[in-house]
């Protein structure tokens, strides 16, 4: 009877909800793993700025410096994304209370909200708009808008990135480059010597992994 109730009415409330929560805690150990390669990928990126500063060669520390503060920014970004997903997890809890009692589950503004957001984060965006239009379908969201997500933070780093590349060096470097200005300063403490070949592929080796990591 239960297969024949779910052939004609579609899963039941308690099997959506399940369903869902499924899918958050799949999500979860997604962003989970991609935090841990980017704390891998990050660490050698921060041990090569250490080398480049050693070498004088302050144009490339800083550059890789810069992708220091990109990971750093994604591994926050990640961080709050998968608390939104446990925040998610705990209303359709909520919401599953609600349906036993009411039998239907109901409009949440809050759910809505959180799956707004997470619909940014390119790593889980295709789950997380595939599950918003089934919420929709079940009556808990509104159908979204694309023009109400905003617009990655690309211009504020760029603002930032230099303020918060000398704070990476200065902790990278014991201080010796906290004071560096530009790209083109040379530090009285450090031996300017031509660049070194192989540094300057570790670099890019170092570069085009966490480009990939920060892309999704």
């Amino acid at each position: 009877m239960q297969s024949i109730n779910r052939f004609l009415y579609g899963p039941t409330p308690e099997e959506r909800v399940r369903a869902w929560q499924a899918k958050l805690r799949q999500e979860s150990r997604l962003l989970d793993r991609e935090s841990r390669q980017l704390d891998v990928e990050t660490n050698k990126a921060r041990q090569t700025v250490k080398q480049l500063a050693k070498k004088g060669d302050i144009k490339s520390a800083r550059i890789l410096a810069r992708e220091v503060v990109r990971s750093n920014k994604q591994k926050d970004r990640l961080s709050v994304s998968k608390a939104r997903l446990g925040s998610i997890g705990t209303q359709l809890s909520q919401q599953l209370a609600i349906a036993k009692v009411s039998g239907s589950l109901q409009k949440s503004t809050e759910i809505m909200k959180l799956s707004n957001s997470l619909i940014k984060l390119p790593q889980i965006s295709q789950t997380m708009r595939e599950m918003s239009m089934e919420m929709t379908k079940a009556g808990i969201m509104e159908e979204m808008l694309d023009d109400t997500l905003d617009v990655e933070e690309d211009e504020e780093l760029e603002e930032e990135a230099d303020a918060e590349v000398d704070k990476v060096l200065f902790e990278l470097t014991n201080g010796k480059l906290g004071q560096a200005g530009t790209v083109e300063t040379e530090l009285p403490t450090l031996q300017a010597n031509p660049q070194d070949e192989e540094a300057e592929r570790e670099m890019e080796k170092y570069r085009e992994q966490l480009n990939g990591l920060l892309s999704g």
